[in-house]
């Protein structure tokens, strides 16, 4: 893992042109290891340390290194709440309580990502003898033509195409695919996957995080902020606001928001940006060389 990161972070630098002494650095954590258990816990700690040691050995004065998820959240100007980020293979709802991933009440995940919703898409235009050059084409369709009903069974009654043309593969036309491949976030049997919805799986978040009993005021959890590209789909916020509310008991769904990406797949890198503007940044945020040096030391001992 050490050798992997620092190829990798030298790639960066190199290509950016900076000279890794400077000046601090904010990495993005994947969302990974999401339970409560010695082990997942222990495989995060251990990633963040590679994180440190492989930065710290190229003369990185100060490291900080945060979740994907709070970052998004940050973007939002938010410190708690859920974020349920649409990644490749899977989505994750992370309940975040001042900018701390609460393991102990669970990270719900469900078996569709990015790559499914266009690979669903890629299977419907196939079905209607549509060609396309490559998945990129499908992609490209996915970004620009697919959206999330409000209503799935309406709008199957409704007249949904629409048209978007690529350099060097022509017009593309699409109709129901259009809803179709967002709809399976919520109804996964019809992309043939055993999975809840992410309605279910967000309402049972929720749920878990009134259990806890962790603050006084239940209101902490009630902001649910999207993060990932395909959670960009136009629709997909206002839907997920509406079936979540719907699962979940009147005491419960009074006041739940769900927010679109707030700077789309940048969300984030914004969220990163806003912590390096702070003033109590590196000082608050940041791990010092000699920090994790002096630790690394004890541990060792020990």
């Amino acid at each position: 893992m050490y050798s992997r990161l620092r190829h990798f972070f030298s790639t960066i630098y190199t290509r950016m042109q900076v000279k890794t002494s400077t000046q601090p650095i904010i990495v993005s954590i994947p969302i990974c290891h999401y339970d409560d258990t010695e082990s997942d816990k222990a495989a995060r700690t251990q990633l963040k340390d590679a994180i440190h040691s492989a930065l710290f050995d190229m003369n990185v004065p100060a490291v900080c290194a945060v979740n994907q998820a709070v970052l998004a959240l940050f973007a939002a100007r938010k410190v708690s709440g859920i974020v349920v980020n649409i990644g490749f293979n899977q989505t994750s709802i992370v309940p975040i309580l001042y900018g701390k991933v609460m393991h102990q009440v669970g990270v719900e995940v469900v078996g569709i990502g990015a790559f499914k919703l266009t690979g669903f898409l890629k299977e419907q235009m196939q079905q209607k003898n549509i060609y396309f050059g490559s998945l990129y084409t499908v992609r490209t369709l996915k970004e620009n033509l697919c959206y999330v009903a409000l209503d799935y069974e309406a709008e199957l009654s409704k007249d949904t195409s629409a048209s978007f043309q690529i350099a060097s593969e022509g017009c593309f036309t699409l109709s129901e695919e259009r809803f179709k491949t967002g709809e399976i976030l919520f109804q996964p049997h019809i992309a043939g996957v055993r999975a809840m919805g992410l309605q279910n799986a967000v309402a049972l978040c929720m749920e878990h995080c009134q259990d806890a009993e962790l603050m006084v005021d239940d209101s902490w959890y009630k902001t649910v902020v999207l993060a990932g590209g395909s959670a960009c789909l136009p629709g997909l916020a206002e839907r997920l606001e509406k079936e979540v509310c719907g699962l979940l008991p009147p005491c419960m769904n009074n006041g739940i928001r769900v927010l679109p990406p707030p700077y789309g797949v940048d969300s984030a890198w914004y969220g990163a940006k806003l912590i390096g503007n702070l003033s109590s940044f590196p000082t608050s945020w940041c791990v010092m060389k000699k920090q994790f040096r002096h630790r690394s030391r004890r541990k060792f001992m020990w």
